[in-house]
């Protein structure tokens, strides 16, 4: 185990075990803490690794309360371990589990990095050869994790809820209103 800084912040990290935090992950918490503008708010980060975002949003937004979900056992314990690190176990819930599973409904914002590059660009990408595949990659066009957060989003977020996702290095935020028409492509 081994440390590494995200939003200001120094996180435990396990190369190989789970996703490192990338600088460009960042955009992802300002846009959330942003969309909440420091006012009472539940928030979900799907596939949390780390824990980098829900210990960065709940540390910048201290209202809000983040559960946060991996499938993952090593991300999990490693999420537990980075959230009792900065003091945060009061407001940061981390659950084994797909996509929202453990989140309660009515949720203000969901938040995801998930895998989106196709299983098949492995060998083009030698930069992601130290990160666990699972977290970076995914069958067919690789978007599928994301199609299936929009549509569980439509059963938890509240009606002027929103989803905030990475998907190539940008943030695409999208009103809960929009979930049915948004489309996502390689």
């Amino acid at each position: 185990m081994s440390e590494a800084p995200f939003c200001g912040l120094r996180l435990l990290v396990e190369p190989g075990k789970v996703m490192t935090p990338r600088p460009t992950t960042e955009a992802l918490v300002e846009a959330a803490v942003e969309r909440i503008a420091g006012r009472a708010a539940l928030v979900a980060d799907v596939g949390t690794g780390s824990g980098a975002v829900a210990v960065a949003i709940a540390s910048r937004a201290p209202q809000a309360r983040v559960w946060a979900t991996d499938t993952s056992a090593s991300a999990v314990r490693l999420a537990r371990a980075n959230v009792c690190r900065h003091g945060l176990g009061d407001r940061v819930s981390i659950v084994h589990g797909d996509l929202l599973k453990g989140s309660p409904a009515g949720l203000d914002l969901v938040v995801a990095n998930l895998p989106y590059l196709a299983i098949g660009l492995q060998a083009d990408r030698p930069e992601l050869a130290g990160e666990p595949p699972e977290g970076v990659f995914a069958s067919g066009d690789g978007l599928g994790p994301y199609r299936r957060l929009v549509q569980a989003c439509q059963s938890v977020l509240r009606p002027d809820g929103y989803l905030a996702i990475q998907l190539h290095g940008k943030v695409v935020a999208t009103h809960a209103s929009e979930l049915s028409s948004l489309t996502l492509a390689a």
